[in-house]
């Protein structure tokens, strides 16, 4: 049966194909090539909003069409449907006159391509709202306000501003803009793994994902808390959108700690956090890793990952370590064997696990030890994946007693095939949108010099202070970061922030960009946006504020630990050496400390409770931030003392709860008020 979903799947192949062909033999220069894959997968995203409209495009092709563009879909369809004439019609026309617009006419343009660049830039704009709303697109439209009324801009962000013609040619005509660097990196790195992403959630990897989080449960008390920070973080990790990443996780994990009495509040906390954390997480940090190889000079991909590695390791065990404070006094169940319906058996388990370790062990060994290309990499990754993930099954069918012939086991996984790659094209679309729309704006800045001029604004507003540049750095990433997914935030603040902080205060740059990167993300957690926190409280039916203020609590070190990268360069410099392992681990007890005296449930007075957690809080800090390795030592000396203190005195008592945490045994943190058991 023809419907709408398979001509989607049928196309998703073809453009699949194009970009594995791509990879696998370079054909054309990286240019050409990023318009090719901007025009192919504008009209693949396009095709899935007709669908959307046509209630999921599952029937006969006839009936489905006649649903997208019915009563109340009729506006919504013509704009899409317009909006797929003028790609392809922009795009071919590129393609065509591709060394006359990138080389021979470099600077200069026709009449009717100016008017052709005018439209298609209205019809970017138009889809970028269609995927992220309002928020980017007032992102958007600002910066083309800017470069176009910058004459009236204060202070030093006054320019002389850019004239219709010039923005058209830079954002369009010149093969530039919405076609430049960014949207190559896409096409020629971040797409295959995207693929990748799809078979995996294809043939099921994701339900793997989930029964090793709950088979770890087993043995912590905040377990079933826990599943929701390890699946979250691990899927993550490669979608490239923690708000993306808060819904498709969050729709199982927070009805399951609710379920489990964790309150609304906590539970949708609990996703958010898990969510950002997932985004640093080598070895795809959310997408993030390609941008900053990418933008790093004489840097490589695996560079990147390696120096992101400790610090991830100091966010992910903090996050833990509060998530089990916040969670374990609030669960009325434990136990996490309950979790899964059907038993997976341990054979059928290992294979799983091989079926997915295959390719993993073939991405590490492509990038860590032949040092390939990122596309090549991913290409013999996604590769590998199929061939696992196709013959496994078949194998299993043929060798056990299960109720699956070899032929229905592969008809079966072949179809899982297709669906990874519509998959793929749904995840890939919006990443693919928002960065070309970024990469428009930022060229547009470019042109006018602001970054320029916000280096020289923040050398004036900090007076040459590296802590007060450090802070102002932070906002500002913030700020630009809002409603954005990690590709696109990150990419803006490594722009226009990172390079102030590298040139003017002398950073290195993985300091610098690991900085912005870091603050950037902060901005789905950080109120009164938070779009990470809004959409996991709306799946926990949570009140949004007390929602960010549970985040901000479990996530606390996430918003020191870029300072760190400041004072503590070593940290994030891709060298395991006696300096970097040092500032690592007196980053994490520092962490820890902060943790503990925000999260932990006190029984003491109202006044030592609260002298208890500024103690532990300022302690935290300084051993995270300070420049000195003598002020370290002494916080986390005091931290560490403080906390044998509570063991000594008993109420409460924090040794059998970190015992009861391994799995050791001991109790859980009692509540507020309430003595130990004893």
């Amino acid at each position: 049966m023809v419907s709408l979903r398979n001509v989607l799947i049928g196309l998703s192949v073809v453009f699949w194909g194009t970009a594995i062909w791509y990879a696998y033999a370079l054909p054309w220069p990286r240019a050409k090539y990023g318009v090719l894959f901007l025009g192919s997968i504008l009209e693949l995203y396009i095709l899935t909003e007709i669908m959307d409209l046509a209630g999921g495009g599952r029937e006969n092709l006839v009936e489905d069409v006649r649903r997208a563009y019915g009563p109340g879909n009729r506006i919504d369809a013509a704009l899409l449907s317009f909006s797929a004439i003028d790609v392809a019609v922009t795009a071919i026309y590129m393609l065509v006159n591709f060394q006359a617009l990138y080389v021979e006419r470099s600077g200069r343009a026709l009449p009717h391509e100016y008017v052709g660049a005018a439209v298609f830039t209205f019809v970017i704009i138009y889809l970028t709202w269609r995927s992220f709303g309002g928020t980017f697109l007032a992102v958007v439209a600002a910066g083309f306000l800017y470069g176009y009324f910058g004459m009236y801009a204060p202070g030093p962000l006054q320019h002389g501003g850019l004239g219709i013609e010039r923005i058209l040619r830079t954002v369009v005509i010149s093969v530039d803009g919405f076609f430049g660097f960014l949207t190559q990196l896409v096409a020629a790195w971040i797409a295959l793994f995207l693929l990748y992403a799809g078979f995996l959630k294809g043939y099921g990897a994701f339900d793997l994902i989930m029964r090793v989080a709950f088979r770890s449960a087993k043995y912590i008390d905040s377990g079933i808390a826990q599943t929701a920070v390890l699946s979250s973080a691990v899927i993550g990790s490669v979608n490239g959108s923690q708000t993306a990443n808060a819904g498709m996780t969050g729709s199982f994990t927070i009805p399951l700690m609710k379920r489990n009495g964790v309150k609304p509040e906590t539970a949708g906390a609990i996703e958010a956090v898990a969510s950002t954390a997932g985004q640093v997480l080598p070895p795809v940090m959310g997408a993030g890793a390609f941008i900053m190889a990418s933008l790093i000079t004489g840097v490589t991909y695996v560079d990147v990952i390696i120096a992101g590695l400790m610090p991830a390791a100091i966010l992910s065990l903090t996050i833990f370590v509060a998530v089990h404070y916040v969670a374990a006094p609030q669960l009325d169940n434990s136990n996490a064997d309950g979790l899964l319906q059907e038993k997976m058996p341990r054979s059928e388990f290992a294979m799983e696990s091989l079926k997915y370790g295959i390719p993993l062990a073939v991405l590490i060994y492509k990038l860590g030890v032949e040092q390939v290309t990122v596309g090549t990499a991913a290409l013999w990754t996604v590769v590998a994946m199929f061939l696992t993930g196709v013959s496994f099954p078949v194998v299993k069918a043929a060798l056990t007693d299960v109720d699956e012939e070899p032929f229905d086991a592969l008809k079966r996984t072949l179809w899982e095939t297709l669906d990874g790659a519509r998959e793929g094209v749904v995840v890939l679309a919006p990443v693919t949108i928002i960065l070309a729309a970024i990469n428009g704006v930022v060229d547009i800045l470019t042109a006018t010099g602001v970054p320029t001029a916000i280096s020289l604004t923040l050398l004036d507003l900090s007076g040459g202070v590296l802590l007060v540049a450090a802070i102002l750095s932070m906002i500002i990433c913030i700020i630009l970061g809002l409603g954005m997914p990690t590709t696109a935030s990150y990419t803006i603040v490594a722009l226009l922030v990172a390079p102030t902080l590298i040139s003017q205060f002398f950073l290195p740059e993985f300091a610098g960009h690991f900085f912005v990167f870091y603050a950037a993300i902060l901005a789905g957690l950080t109120p009164p946006i938070a779009t990470c926190v809004a959409v996991a409280c709306g799946i926990a039916g949570a009140n949004f504020w007390k929602s960010c203020w549970e985040a901000i609590k479990i996530s606390a070190p996430l918003f020191v630990l870029p300072f760190a990268f400041v004072y503590h360069p070593e940290l994030v410099s891709a060298a395991f050496d006696a300096p970097s392992l040092t500032s690592g681990v007196l980053a994490m007890f520092g962490a820890i400390a902060i943790i503990h005296g925000i999260n932990y449930r006190f029984v003491f007075g109202r006044a030592i409770t609260a002298a208890s957690r500024v103690a532990f809080f300022v302690t935290g800090i300084l051993a995270m931030v300070h420049p000195s390795r003598t002020v370290q030592a002494i916080a986390v000396a005091i931290a560490v003392a403080m906390y044998v203190l509570q063991s000594v005195v008993g109420r409460p008592n924090p040794v059998a709860v970190a015992m009861g945490a391994l799995g050791v045994g001991g109790d859980s943190p009692p509540a507020a008020g309430t003595p130990d058991k004893k």
